[in-house]
């Protein structure tokens, strides 16, 4: 008996360790909203932009010296380029002898068009200067890719994704300062059942060249993304596809993968940096960065790519406002805050100009990596403005904990209607310190607590639903907020994500 105890203890510790193992392993590189990944080898590493969407700073840019280990370093925009209105999708980068170049998808303010531009630098992340459109088709152009073939540059990106017809992926050639098309638009892939059509990148390899793309619904609950392949021994095509099952099977606990470029290593092998959806956190994580290694067949048979496993990643955030700069995480909703923000000395001051349609005030916001954390804040000033922690999907749905004199109210905003969901009043007024716990079940908690007093919570043994937050294609962001005449501020001085 005791002999079969002591296997069952044995049994059970081994079945805690494996589940623990498999609980901190996943494909994410770059954790959070990341979607549409473009990647690209220089003499100092790999650089990766991807879709910012409606946030500002626009195209948010990372670096890795092994494509497994990122970190944030820039955006390709501080400010929108003139042009621009908004829907800042799918980067892709190009190299030109000395030249960064970033091929890029926004709406064209006169008309909300979807464009491609282009935007040029010296540096792979930072310095970009706008050099406007470079490809106008249509109803809409998103989702280019640049192909040199034998020393002609030829750009390719999705039409017709808005008209009655079949999605098409299109192409024409590029001048060699690829600033230009130049010639005749051509097919070179045609979605005739419209199940999606989108992403693609092109290789060759012997004498073939293969364009992956993606296929399926991208974005939400729903999503049905999926690599595919077809394959032509002319640029132009035509192109056959592969019949086989999706190229690319997402790992264990992620799904929907797709949407990226090919880059080659330091070793010789080919990496495809994509996006996909965490299983458990989906919309509210968003699109993460993957990766995938391709490999091909000795008969020259059609590609082989398989999910990469790394280390769990879920970076947490601990500031306290010494530097001159606030850190690059900070992302903030363009269309509708302009932020005036100064920071130093262990101090955060957001202020700014808050329109009347936009209830929740600016919010000054980061891209959540779980949901499941602690996020908390020291509020030390004392004004009649409302200012604290927030979850912001857009104006008209948010939630948020702040202090405005002597009070503490907890506030939400579902379907533009804005609701006090309660509030306390406290003996002090300065610093008072807000806490959000988020738990997995897309709801949290929110507490407060005066100097030198342990966390009380507000709205007591109510836990307050988040899932009406992220939007069909991004997550949500989560931060600081201030809700107040331009005159006054809100000034914090810590700002802290834990991660579990």
């Amino acid at each position: 008996m005791k002999l079969l105890t002591l296997r069952f203890f044995a049994f059970l510790l081994l079945w805690t360790t494996i589940n623990q193992c498999t609980a901190q392993t996943t494909t994410a590189v770059i954790p959070g909203d990341f979607p549409d990944p473009t990647v690209i080898a220089t003499p100092n590493g790999y650089y990766a932009a991807g879709t910012s969407s409606e946030w500002a700073p626009h195209f948010p840019v990372y670096h890795s010296t092994d494509l497994k280990t990122w970190k944030q370093v820039g955006y390709v925009f501080d400010k929108a380029p003139e042009w621009t209105v908004g829907s800042f999708w799918a980067p892709e980068y190009y190299h030109i002898n000395k030249t960064y170049y970033i091929y890029y998808t926004a709406r064209r303010k006169s008309d909300n068009v979807s464009c491609i531009g282009v935007a040029t630098s010296n540096y792979p992340d930072h310095g970009f200067t706008d050099r406007g459109i470079i490809v106008d088709h249509g109803k809409e152009a998103i989702d280019p890719f640049i192909y040199n073939d034998n020393g002609q540059l030829y750009i390719s990106f999705k039409a017709y994704g808005l008209d009655n017809r079949p999605i098409e992926l299109l192409a024409c050639k590029l001048s060699a300062d690829g600033l230009k098309t130049e010639g005749e638009m051509f097919s070179l892939l045609k979605d005739d059942k419209r199940i999606g059509m989108e992403g693609q990148s092109i290789l060759k390899n012997g004498k073939y060249y293969y364009l992956f793309y993606s296929a399926g619904g991208c974005c939400g609950v729903r999503c049905s993304y999926h690599v595919k392949v077809a394959r032509a021994t002319s640029f132009s095509g035509p192109y056959d596809k592969y019949d086989g099952e999706e190229l690319l099977k997402p790992a264990a606990g992620w799904k929907c993968s797709g949407h990226g470029t090919f880059v080659k290593s330091t070793t010789g092998q080919y990496f495809y940096l994509c996006h996909a959806y965490n299983e458990r956190s989906e919309v509210f994580t968003g699109r993460e960065g993957v990766l995938a290694t391709l490999s091909w067949p000795k008969n020259n048979g059609w590609p082989i790519m398989k999910a990469v496993a790394t280390p769990r990643q879920l970076p947490g955030i601990h500031d306290t406002f010494t530097t001159n700069k606030p850190a690059l995480y900070w992302q903030y909703d363009f269309h509708n805050a302009s932020p005036v923000v100064k920071q130093g000395n262990g101090k955060f001051n957001l202020s700014g100009q808050v329109s009347e349609k936009n209830k929740a005030g600016i919010v000054y916001g980061v891209r959540p990596v779980s949901d499941h954390f602690d996020m908390t804040t020291t509020v030390s000033n004392s004004n009649n403005a409302l200012k604290g922690l927030a979850f912001y999907g857009t104006v008209n749905s948010a939630l948020g904990i702040g202090t405005s004199g002597k009070q503490v109210k907890l506030w939400m905003i579902k379907d533009g209607s804005f609701t006090v969901i309660d509030s306390v009043t406290i003996a002090s007024d300065a610093p008072v310190r807000l806490k959000f716990s988020m738990a997995p079940d897309r709801t949290c908690k929110a507490y407060y607590a005066a100097p030198n007093q342990d966390w009380k919570e507000i709205s007591a043994g109510k836990s307050i639903p988040v899932d009406f937050l992220p939007q069909w294609d991004r997550p949500q962001r989560i931060g600081l907020f201030f809700k107040g005449e331009p005159t006054e501020s809100a000034q914090f001085s810590t700002f802290d994500i834990v991660n579990k």
